[in-house]
Formats: C-alpha cells, structure tokens, sequence
C-alpha cells in the first residue's frame, strides 16, 4: 500500500503509464478515504498495488523504510518514454545495473514513489 495524494493522477499514472489495470476502487466517506486495487492481473493470481487516498491529505513524507516497486519489462525504453509522458520522471535511465549486466531503469511516479524497471530477457 501506498498513499497518494492525487488519486485520479495517481490511477491515470500506473494505469497508463505503467500498464497496469484499476481492478476495484471504493470511497469510504465515513472515514474519508478512498482504496484503489491496480495490477497486472487479478488478485488471486498476481501481486496489486494497493493506493490509498486520505481526502484531507494532499501530500506526503516518503520516509526512508520504502525502498521501491520493481516491474518487469519486455520495452525498457518505451516504459521510460511512457512515465515521462505521464508526469513521472525518469531519474535513471536505462542501463545495465552495477556490478551486473541486467539492463534497469529508476522512475519516480507523480507522488515521488520509486519504480525499477527490470528489462527481460
């Protein structure tokens, strides 16, 4: 779970930036905030990223416990020119990783949350 502080931002960012698929949202007035499930598939088969939204909350501290979301990509560099088209920002750009030869990437989405891209094979 993250907390984001544009919701409709946040959703357009994993959703068209990084391809993944709204798979239920609900609002919870009482307590106003909203839960929104995104992935890549459904919940009983694959890892979602949960994005909560506080509604009296418009940003956060990042803290220094998270590290970062790591995806997997068949298009290092079309997923790079897709995060930048979507507001994030790429803070590096696609190479191969120290000490290594996978070919990785770092992008921040619009929150400022840390996204690797991990080029496959």
């Amino acid at each position: 779970m993250i907390r984001v502080g544009d919701l409709e931002k946040a959703i357009a960012f994993y959703t068209e930036a990084l391809g993944m698929t709204l798979i239920r949202r609900h609002d919870y007035p009482e307590g106003r905030f909203t839960l929104a499930f995104l992935g890549y598939g459904d919940e009983a088969s694959t890892a979602v990223i949960e994005l909560t939204h506080n509604w009296d909350t418009a940003s956060y501290d990042l803290g220094n416990g998270f590290g970062h979301i790591a995806i997997g990509t068949d298009d290092i560099v079309g997923a790079c020119e897709r995060v930048r088209e979507y507001g994030g920002k790429v803070t590096r750009e696609p190479g191969p990783m120290k000490h290594g030869t996978t070919v990785i990437a770092f992008v921040k989405d619009p929150d400022g949350y840390t996204i690797e891209f991990i080029e496959k094979k």
